[in-house]
């Protein structure tokens, strides 16, 4: 159930190949990226992970497909659908391609038509357990996932005495000591309090809310509270954000719940009448390729691709019991989860 992080952490790096020195990887690649190049770059909103997670995949993005330029810009959840529905209320597609951790946005797109259709070549190639979670109607696919789960700082919290469960957190012996996030910024923390409430009902959060959490906005700002020992631990710490902090040294360790580690997918899609369509399509085939993978696995995050094995020391979904609410569960929960949220945290 524990996974000790104070490990050396040996990356196996893809090697990269432009694509133009190599064999295409689908029918219509080279057309497609001709067409891309034309339009030079691109921006994408992404919550997808941290911000040098999404460097990297654009890094990667523009060495395979030299020519092309790729903005990213990354912030929580419900901040990046905030911006995307201001663009699309203007009529100023900016972001060629949306990616959002918060699963309900793509349903209210979908209904406002503000998504166009496209089914990556490589969608098929995808880990199996991947491939249900996409629109019928190609208006969204999963292209990213990851875990939630629980993290202490081991400088100062025992493997013996670390909560084990999730209502463990609850427990008055943790008072003031345990950081979470916002389900009103973050789409990892909504899913997480929507999955909660699911198990436990409210009254959890009400318990929760006795011991006094400091509570930030991104899912990642509860490993920040870690690292610099406002709080000794993260009721819903992000396992990729976690471990690859801990590689870098600090005294972090993860707790699998026995009730189930939550599972975020993370779709991606094009919005309607953006200006860089041929360069959206590329990149939503990039984030589907085994290179993508690679640089999700380099950052201790999930691979969508059964080629990519985690790293070392780590975990993926498939190994340890995982719990997550429905599309519909999600959809519906998340605005009443906020609102709850607000009554009982008075944030």
């Amino acid at each position: 159930m524990r996974q000790r992080l104070a490990l050396v952490v040996t990356a196996v790096l893809a090697v990269i190949v432009p694509v133009w020195s190599s064999a295409w990887a689908f029918d219509g690649e080279k057309e497609l990226y001709e067409a891309a190049k034309k339009e030079k770059q691109f921006t994408w909103y992404t919550a997808h992970y941290d911000s040098e997670t999404a460097a990297a995949v654009c890094n990667g993005f523009e060495k395979k497909y030299a020519g092309l330029k790729c903005d990213y810009v990354r912030t929580t959840a419900q901040v990046a659908y905030q911006r995307v529905s201001q663009d699309m209320k203007t009529g100023l597609a900016v972001a060629s391609v949306f990616s959002s951790t918060d699963t309900s946005h793509y349903g209210h797109m979908k209904k406002d038509g503000w998504l166009q259709p496209y089914k990556p070549k490589n969608l098929g190639e995808l880990i199996d357990g991947f491939k249900t979670y996409n629109d019928p109607d190609n208006l969204f696919v999963a292209t990213a996932a990851g875990l939630v789960l629980i993290t202490y700082n081991t400088s100062v919290v025992s493997d013996k005495d670390a909560p084990k469960k999730w209502t463990d957190l609850a427990d008055p012996r943790w008072k003031g000591k345990v950081s979470i996030g916002h389900p009103g910024f973050s789409g990892y923390v909504g899913t997480w309090v929507v999955q909660m409430k699911k198990l436990y009902g409210w009254d959890y959060f009400k318990k929760l809310e006795v011991n006094k959490p400091r509570i930030g906005r991104s899912i990642n700002d509860t490993v920040t509270m870690l690292n610099a020992g406002e709080r000794i631990v993260a009721g819903s710490g992000p396992v990729g954000t976690a471990m690859e902090s801990a590689a870098k040294g600090n005294p972090l360790a993860m707790i699998y719940p026995p009730d189930g580690s939550v599972l975020i997918i993370a779709p991606s899609g094009i919005p309607k009448g953006v200006k860089h369509p041929n360069a959206a399509k590329l990149f939503m085939e990039y984030l589907l390729t085994v290179e993508a993978s690679q640089i999700w696995v380099e950052h201790f995050n999930e691979s969508m691709r059964p080629e990519v094995k985690p790293l070392n020391g780590a975990k993926s979904a498939a190994d340890v019991k995982t719990i997550r609410p429905s599309v519909e569960e999600i959809t519906k929960g998340i605005p009443e989860v906020i609102k709850q949220w607000r009554d009982t945290f008075g944030v």
